[in-house]
């Protein structure tokens, strides 16, 4: 289909821009390897779209520590016209938290016991199909903020267990987290965010991470819900 590979075509080159490197080293590199993974799905409008990528993130969660540890799902969504010219920042901020609401509303498996259900807590991070994810949404209403722009709705899907080996070495981790704030720095046309931080440090929430607005507001409350699984836990 003309818009999937219109979608893969920007993608690459966005990640071997020499000229402006993409800020997130990881991902570029991952990107080199091969290590990474890649879905098309529908309008996030459309109720079937959230079966679509829940079937591609089961797939991912079950195979991922096949693919290498650079690894993530980067999952495109064929948005209408009129989502992609009229949507506000916070309209998609909107629709990426339905997506994760609905998205955990159909999970068959269990919240993991280790982390808390609670996005307020410097542990918390997105779950499914029993695996632990960090999300990022790219928007093609992103201005200032280029690192998370896209020519349409895109999530980049990382598994905790990709993170944590990139951490096994502090000194390379801390010289590569330096490397992308300066990138970062240059690439964007506003200053970093100030909910960039670390897993797990006090005070750190996740969930801020996911959707950065073009400006350096964000929400005060987390939009994600926990319902089912205390319906789950009362069956």
């Amino acid at each position: 289909m003309k818009w999937e590979r219109e979608a893969l075509e920007n993608f690459e080159a966005k990640m071997t821009d020499k000229e402006k490197p993409f800020p997130c080293i990881p991902a570029t590199i991952g990107f080199t390897l091969n290590h990474l993974r890649y879905g098309f799905i529908g309008n996030p409008e459309e109720a079937s779209t959230i079966y679509e990528l829940a079937e591609l993130l089961k797939e991912f969660s079950t195979s991922s520590k096949e693919f290498g540890k650079y690894t993530s799902l980067i999952v495109f969504y064929k948005i209408p016209h009129h989502i992609k010219n009229n949507y506000s920042i916070e309209q998609f901020e909107q629709l990426f938290w339905q997506q994760l609401n609905r998205l955990s509303a159909i999970d068959k498996v269990d919240w993991p016991n280790d982390i808390p259900t609670n996005p307020n807590n410097s542990i918390w991070e997105f779950c499914f199909h029993g695996g632990k994810f960090f999300m990022y949404c790219a928007t093609p209403v992103h201005e200032n903020r280029e690192s998370r722009h896209f020519d349409t709705m895109m999530l980049a899907i990382t598994p905790r267990w990709v993170l944590k080996e990139f951490n096994k070495s502090e000194t390379y981790a801390k010289n590569i987290k330096t490397q992308v704030r300066k990138r970062l720095s240059k690439y964007d046309a506003t200053s970093i965010h100030p909910d960039l931080n670390s897993y797990g440090v006090e005070n750190n929430f996740e969930w801020k991470q996911y959707f950065l607005r073009d400006d350096d507001t964000s929400l005060s409350k987390c939009p994600f819900h926990h319902l089912h699984i205390s319906q789950k836990s009362n069956k």
